[in-house]
């Protein structure tokens, strides 16, 4: 793909741009009228979105000095206040269990027909965002809402949706991130209102006919500011489109630990179109690393110890169900990435029962649902949910008045018996590097380890990396974690990967180091990596 070429679709607004190619198929997606519509929000709301992401960055300034997060107290009255959100639309009454997964035409059929009651489409963590992977995915979404989308294997096999499929749920880019390939008056278009813009303008009255509506996930937000903003973007959408304000619904991942001091406020912002919260776990964690990377007393152990059940992310889980359910909205559980094998029953009957014992905590917790990653984990987690609901399509009556967290529980980063191992290291250092080449081959979503991986568990690894050699933490022998044990490693790690001249390796090796040998640690593994995508 010449994504150096300017490409002309005629548009109304002068200002617009498509730089890349626009093959037959996209150019029902990329029409001119859609262009001014994403180009219009744009322009009104990009310099809100700089002025936020500065914001972070400072606010980043204040923890390095010190400052650490609290409750807001100019919020106070909004945390104590009675009020609840929109009430949920009767096709999201009922969130059991949600899969999740790319806009990939096959994948998107298999996890429609999954038996999961909700299926996230992720334009994400779960997508490259090549061009191809952004539009051609768009071009899915609205065969998929038409429900025309069809697949044919090489082998001849015919994928089609059944009668009764799961509830669709969009995830757009988060705001840190852009689309390259669409410039409005120069400047590349926000991927957030990119993603969002399109897949309302050609999806919006189709799924009104339908019953449905527009619903969304809302990503890797670090503030009610931030999610004020999408309010403010699904209101001038919903205008422009003679829509009623109210129509749009939107679930919140909570991936972030700034966001999780504002969980009443993110929901108060949105009230009139929020639909829930959702436990975003491995970003969660990511976050935690990345916002204290700077203090040598918050370095976290290997990640395979950083469970549910460790001070910070209990009280993190229990404060937002409290929250959700308090304000009449769904809470929704972390990520099953466990993906079934094959060839090996006992592997699966050793998984799947730490996955159903990660599901009956959620439950037990008052989770109204949960997520998984594999269309054969759908009746694992559902039997859980079915079981303990008894036939209710949600807890929300549960309103835990029993939780009580602080800003010191959701700070207690200790992870009792917690160690660094050589292990710890090998596993983040090659879990980075095979992330990143497929990534950089334009697959989001990979299978590691019989387990699938997005963004946010190479995000995990490399953070970690960064840390433990930025501080010089030691391993459970006694060894510091410095550069040059790293770069060994790495060397090690890529020969068993079959070296730099397999795949995008040799890429992937220079993003690591760029990220895990920086001075200061880099926000976003995929604002580097982006470059290296046409």
């Amino acid at each position: 793909m010449d994504s150096s070429r300017a490409v002309s679709v005629n548009p109304q607004d002068k200002g617009v741009e498509v730089v890349g190619q626009i093959p037959p198929e996209y150019e029902p997606i990329l029409t001119p009228e859609a262009l001014a519509f994403v180009a219009d929000l744009h322009r009104r709301f990009n310099p809100t979105r700089l002025e936020l992401l500065q914001r972070r960055a400072q606010r980043q300034e204040e923890i390095n000095a010190g400052k650490m997060p609290d409750f807001l107290p100019e919020t106070a009255h909004i945390r104590e206040g009675d009020w609840r959100v929109a009430p949920t639309p009767a096709d999201l009454e009922k969130r059991w269990v949600e899969i999740t997964g790319p806009t990939d035409r096959k994948m998107m059929i298999n996890a429609l027909n999954s038996g999961a009651e909700v299926f996230m489409a992720d334009c994400e963590d779960a997508l490259s965002p090549t061009w191809r992977n952004e539009v051609g995915g768009q071009v899915n979404l609205v065969d998929a809402v038409r429900r025309t989308i069809r697949f044919e294997n090489p082998d001849g096999r015919v994928y089609a949706l059944k009668d009764k499929i799961a509830t669709l749920l969009v995830r757009p880019r988060g705001w840190h991130l852009v689309e390259k390939h669409v410039l409005v008056d120069g400047e590349p278009i926000s991927g957030s209102l990119f993603d969002f813009g399109m897949y309302f303008f050609h999806n919006a009255k189709a799924l009104l006919d339908q019953g449905s509506g527009p619903y969304f996930y809302l990503a890797k937000l670090e503030s009610h500011l931030e999610a004020r903003l999408w309010n403010e973007a699904f209101n001038a959408a919903q205008d422009a489109l003679g829509i009623p304000r109210g129509t749009v619904r939107a679930t919140v991942l909570i991936e972030t630990i700034l966001a999780a001091f504002e969980m009443d406020e993110i929901l108060y912002e949105l009230r009139e179109h929020a639909a829930g919260l959702n436990a975003g776990r491995w970003d969660y964690i990511f976050s935690v690393i990345k916002k204290f990377a700077r203090f040598e007393d918050l370095v976290l152990p290997d990640r395979s110890q950083i469970t549910m059940t460790v001070p910070f992310m209990h009280a993190y889980t229990e404060l937002l169900v409290r929250t959700c359910h308090r304000r009449g909205a769904h809470a929704i559980g972390g990520m099953a990435a466990f993906i079934p094998s094959r060839k090996d029953p006992e592997v699966n009957r050793v998984a799947l029962a730490k996955v159903r014992e990660d599901k009956v905590r959620e439950a037990n917790q008052g989770f109204d649902g949960s997520w998984v990653a594999h269309p054969d984990l759908v009746p694992t987690v559902h039997q859980v949910f079915e079981e303990f609901l008894d036939g209710k399509p949600h807890q929300k009556d549960r309103l835990r008045e029993d939780v009580h967290v602080t800003a010191q529980d959701l700070l207690n980063l200790n992870v009792p018996g917690g160690s660094i191992t050589e292990a710890g290291v090998r596993l983040n250092v090659s879990v980075a590097l095979q992330y990143l080449n497929w990534w950089l081959q334009g697959w989001g979503a990979v299978a590691i380890n019989n387990l699938m991986e997005d963004a946010a568990t190479a995000e995990i690894s490399r953070a970690q990396l960064w840390q433990w050699i930025h501080h010089g933490a030691r391993l459970d022998d006694g060894r510091p974690v410095t550069r040059t044990l790293y770069e060994q490693i790495r060397e090690e790690e890529l020969a068993k990967l079959g070296g730099r001249q397999e795949g995008r390796y040799a890429d992937a090796a220079t993003i690591l180091d760029t990220l895990v040998l920086a001075d200061d640690f880099i926000e976003f593994m995929t604002l580097v990596a982006y470059d290296y995508l046409d």
